[in-house]
């Protein structure tokens, strides 16, 4: 077995495109130094470390719609929807917008880059569990948090890049099925917790907190850069030249647009419609539990027939779905739409690693171009969820928000096919 832990020449480690584009039908080189382990217990202890991080950023993250709920009725009931959603919507901004530092630190440095990060993210959870006033939550949890996530997520996705080509879907999937369950465990965890007067919202995020810290310091731990540093330029703009690059960061900017809407107003949308807190308290656990699925299943299937076709069809789904979301009242309904939004949306996170790392020349540029990436990206999830409040707020109806997600997602859904398109010229070949 090849010792991860060998540095290849520069030569042998290049992770581009075939001559016709299609790098999914490329046989990886012979063994030796420039091919990627695929295995071992290197390789899956730092999928194991970047599923921790991936549990405690965005796992984290998707239980924010628990916060919106709890805000609006006790610390901030004197701000709407829409200014609360800022908070998260802020803290997703930085998750992805903080890869333009944590990606480039991480192909310069390695995993060191995660180990202060990793302390201070656990200390602006133990600030958040202080807050009263509006100011004080949007900079420990949405600024603070934010920024800290999103400094250690580029570099856990990068490092398992680092170790898995052939299988670097499913290996990514795995990974980011760490958010699922985290989406799952924080909403059922915080939500009964915060009905027990004994914890109140204190002692609630604290214990949060804590569980985090261990967590961390497993990731700590565990993950390891495989490759020799960069030492050449600390970002590479020249990536936005590329067109297929450049309308992939676009498709995806789209697709996050709309695809957070549900996380953060799914909750209260099931109140409105008449469904009793208590059982509205589980819908994002509903829809994180089936995101599982929707993140290891199309990990598998893009090492089988293609990222980028995979990320197409679950995109174009998603978009269905949001747009179908308006004619849901039901409380059976809206659960079955949960379970069936968490499926098919979850590819769009899972997905975007190994897409963005796919485009990348060289696997020691991974870090850098996730980053530079997400930083564009980090713009859709600053507004998107403030948009859609905006139209609750203005409507008193959520029609208009879906139906702003739902095309967002459709027309991002489109520009993934025409980065295939920009790729390699016949939309039939598997990439």
């Amino acid at each position: 077995m090849q010792n991860p832990t060998q540095r290849p020449p520069l030569d042998e480690e290049k992770d581009t495109i075939s001559g016709d584009g299609n790098e999914g039908t490329k046989s990886l080189p012979p063994p030796g130094p420039g091919t990627f382990p695929e295995g071992g217990a290197r390789a899956w202890s730092v999928v194991a470390g970047a599923m921790c991080i991936s549990f405690c950023t965005f796992g984290y993250m998707n239980a924010y719609g628990v916060y919106q709920n709890y805000y609006s009725t006790h610390q901030l009931t004197d701000k709407s929807s829409s200014t609360i959603a800022w908070i998260g919507s802020v803290q997703t901004c930085l998750l992805l917008g903080g890869g333009i530092i944590g990606g480039p630190l991480f192909d310069r440095y390695g995993a060191i880059v995660i180990w202060p990060t990793a302390i201070t993210f656990v200390f602006s959870v133990m600030m958040t569990s202080l807050c009263k006033e509006y100011y004080q939550f949007m900079l420990a949890q949405g600024i603070l948090g934010g920024l800290t996530c999103g400094i250690m997520f580029s570099p856990a996705m990068a490092a398992v890049s680092h170790y898995f080509h052939a299988k670097r879907g499913a290996a990514l999937g795995i990974t980011v099925t760490g958010s699922s369950l985290g989406g799952v465990i924080f909403p059922i965890a915080l939500s009964r917790m915060f009905s027990y007067k004994s914890l109140g919202f204190e002692w609630t995020v604290r214990i949060i907190g804590f569980l985090m810290l261990a967590l961390l310091l497993l990731a700590m731990a565990t993950i390891r850069s495989r490759l020799p540093p960069r030492k050449d330029k600390i970002l590479l703009p020249s990536a936005f030249r590329k067109a297929a690059f450049s309308v992939f960061i676009a498709a995806q900017f789209l697709m996050l647009w709309g695809v957070f809407t549900p996380f953060f107003y799914l909750t209260e949308y099931a109140i409105a419609r008449g469904m009793s807190e208590d059982l509205a308290s589980y819908i994002l656990s509903i829809l994180n539990a089936a995101s599982v699925f929707g993140r290891l299943l199309p990990g598998v299937l893009a090492d089988k027939i293609g990222r980028f076709n995979t990320l197409c069809f679950f995109g174009f789904c998603t978009g269905i779905l949001l747009l179908c979301w308006i004619a849901i009242e039901s409380n059976a309904s809206i659960i079955v739409f949960a379970a069936l939004y968490g499926f098919f949306s979850g590819a769009i996170v899972s997905l975007m690693s190994p897409c963005i790392a796919h485009l990348a020349p060289s696997p020691r540029d991974i870090g850098t171009y996730l980053g530079m990436g997400m930083a564009v990206i980090s713009l859709a999830g600053l507004t998107g969820t403030p948009i859609t409040g905006a139209l609750i707020d203005r409507y008193t109806s959520y029609t208009p928000a879906a139906i702003f997600s739902g095309v967002s997602c459709l027309v991002g859904a489109s520009l993934v096919f025409l980065t295939k398109v920009t790729l390699i010229r016949n939309p039939f070949r598997r990439i």
